[in-house]
């Protein structure tokens, strides 16, 4: 309904990126460019300024994209009024989630809310806490779900639930036979490590720092950039890691890992983050309702 022109301007303005506004609007850059190009023209200026590779609002640009904010905001106002009388709850949610979270949190989640709210489309962006933070900083999705702590205090952050994290060995190793074990002891085998950015590392990090010793006093042997990848190490007998048991319930069932206790315990937040938006789409009131009542209900699974 409202004008597919001014809405991919309002996008590129937001992220100042013809790339990842293409990759945001689910089109060809090809297809942005000429969006925008059509607007310049109705308005018979240029709206962006194109140099080095980079982009930049015009004067005018700076003044349509202010409007646009307000025409969108009430068009998003008058769809959600309508929806309260008609009691429908529809549209496109763009969700995003570090990877842990994406794998053994959000599909039985997302798939109870599908089965309640058949006409809401959600689109699923996975990436590692610093990465989907981002996103939701730059309006690239409309709502995050990760497993570390934001600093930005510009967003609204939402712990939902907590999730504990456990020393992941094989069966054959000689931490395999420990009720718990602490941090130094951990130190004196080789380590395996997610990426940075990863919001796993960064609470370990900080479990480590808290302890008073440096966060470097690991033996990292390796560096990898998921769960699966890292659980397939453990296996293979190439050094242990502190890992959420959320992750490895299927092995423990088979027996092909095993999960020690930290000493002290170690508990992360997974948390939703979003925009400090004065308004927000029916749709996104409904999931994160959903979510929450879901999270109480499931507070004492391991995720």
């Amino acid at each position: 309904m409202a004008d597919r022109r001014l809405q991919v301007f309002h996008t590129v303005a937001r992220l100042l990126s013809f790339t990842k506004a293409a990759e945001t609007l689910h089109m060809t850059q090809p297809a942005v460019t000429f969006q925008v190009r059509q607007l310049e023209e109705h308005f018979n200026t240029r709206l962006f300024d194109r140099t080095h590779n980079r982009i930049s609002l015009t004067e005018a640009g700076k003044r349509v994209f202010k409007f646009a904010d307000k025409i969108f905001e009430h068009y998003n106002e008058m769809e959600n009024a309508v929806r309260e009388v008609t009691g429908e709850v529809s549209g496109a949610l763009t969700l995003g989630a570090s990877t842990t979270i994406a794998e053994y949190m959000l599909p039985a989640l997302l798939g109870k809310f599908k089965e309640k709210y058949n006409d809401v489309n959600i689109h699923l962006k996975v990436a590692n806490s610093e990465g989907i933070v981002s996103m939701v900083e730059n309006n690239v999705i409309d709502l995050g779900v990760v497993e570390a702590p934001v600093s930005n205090k510009n967003l609204v952050v939402e712990v939902c639930r907590n999730d504990q994290l456990v020393l992941a060995v094989s069966p054959k190793h000689p931490l395999a036979e420990e009720e718990s074990v602490t941090i130094d002891q951990v130190m004196e085998y080789p380590y395996i490590c997610r990426e940075e950015g990863s919001g796993t590392r960064e609470v370990i990090a900080d479990f480590i720092s808290s302890s008073g010793r440096p966060s470097n006093c690991l033996n990292i042997s390796m560096e990898l950039g998921s769960p699966e990848a890292v659980k397939g190490a453990i296996e293979a007998g190439m050094g242990i890691s502190i890992i959420s048991l959320s992750t490895m319930l299927k092995e423990l069932e088979l027996g092909t890992l095993v999960a020690v206790r930290l000493e002290p315990a170690l508990e992360r937040p997974f948390s939703f983050v979003r925009q400090k938006q004065k308004f927000r789409h029916r749709a996104m009131e409904e999931l994160l309702e959903f979510a929450r009542e879901y999270c109480e209900e499931h507070r004492s699974d391991p995720v």
